[in-house]
C-alpha cells in the first residue's frame, strides 16, 4: 500500500508542477543555456535581446477535394491535431477560382500555428524521431529561407509522425510546415536553427565557389 501511494503522490506532483508552470521543454532549455552564449560570441551581439529566436511554427496541409469528401477533411483535421497538439483551424478559399472549380468560402485544408512550449516540443520531436523517418532523407535544402530569417519547407508523408496510425489514416497527405524566426538575416536563422538540432545541409563555402568560378 504505501509503495502505491508514493507512485500516486509522484505523478500529482508532475502534474502539478506542470499546472504552475515549472515545466520547461528541452530545446528551450538549450536555447537559453547553449545557444544564446554561441550565437553572442559568433555574431558579436552587443545585447542578449539582438539574439535571434523562434517566434511560432505553423503547419499548413492543402485537401483538393475537401468540399466533396467531408471524411477526408474531418481525418485531416484529426491527424493535424494529433502532430500539433493543438487544434487546426479549417482554411477556406479567398476567391473564386474556375480552374480547379473553388468558389470563394468552400475549405480548402487545414492549418495550426504552434507558439511557446507547444513549439518548442513540436520541433523536439520534428527533428528527433519524425525528419530521420523519411524516405531517403539527405538533409533540408538551405536555399529555403525567405530573406527574412524565416525557414519554410515541405513533408511528403504525414506517416512519418509516430502519432499518425498507417491503419486509420484516408490517403497519404503532405504539408508545408514554416518556421518563423526574428533574425534579421538569413545567415543567422541558418545558423540558430542548425544548433536546434535541425538537419540543414552544408552551405559550400565562398571560396570554392569563386575558384569553380574562375
Amino acid at each position: 500500500m504505501p509503495e502505491k501511494k508514493s507512485k500516486i503522490t509522484s505523478k500529482n506532483a508532475k502534474t502539478k508542477a506542470r499546472a504552475k508552470g515549472s515545466y520547461i521543454p528541452n530545446l528551450k532549455k538549450m536555447y537559453s543555456s547553449q545557444i544564446i552564449p554561441e550565437l553572442l560570441k559568433l555574431f558579436n551581439y552587443s545585447n542578449v535581446m539582438e539574439v535571434p529566436k523562434i517566434k511560432s511554427i505553423s503547419l499548413n496541409m492543402g485537401l483538393g477535394d475537401a468540399k466533396n469528401n467531408a471524411k477526408d477533411l474531418e481525418s485531416a483535421v484529426e491527424e493535424m491535431s494529433l502532430i500539433s497538439g493543438q487544434k487546426p483551424i479549417v482554411t477556406t478559399a479567398k476567391k473564386d477560382i474556375s480552374n480547379f472549380k473553388i468558389r470563394k468560402g468552400w475549405p480548402v485544408g487545414c492549418a495550426v500555428t504552434l507558439r511557446s512550449d507547444r513549439m518548442y516540443e513540436f520541433l523536439e520531436r520534428l527533428i528527433s524521431i519524425a525528419l530521420p523517418r523519411t524516405r531517403d532523407f539527405r538533409g533540408l535544402s538551405f536555399k529555403s529561407f525567405d530573406g527574412r530569417g524565416n525557414y519554410n519547407f515541405g513533408i511528403k508523408e504525414q506517416i512519418i509522425f509516430t502519432e499518425i496510425n498507417y491503419d486509420n489514416i484516408q490517403s497519404i497527405r503532405g504539408m508545408n510546415i514554416a518556421i518563423t524566426t526574428s533574425a534579421n538575416s538569413d545567415n543567422e536563422a541558418y545558423e540558430m536553427l542548425k544548433m536546434f538540432g535541425l538537419p540543414l545541409r552544408v552551405k559550400p563555402k565562398k571560396q570554392n565557389t569563386e575558384e569553380k568560378a574562375a
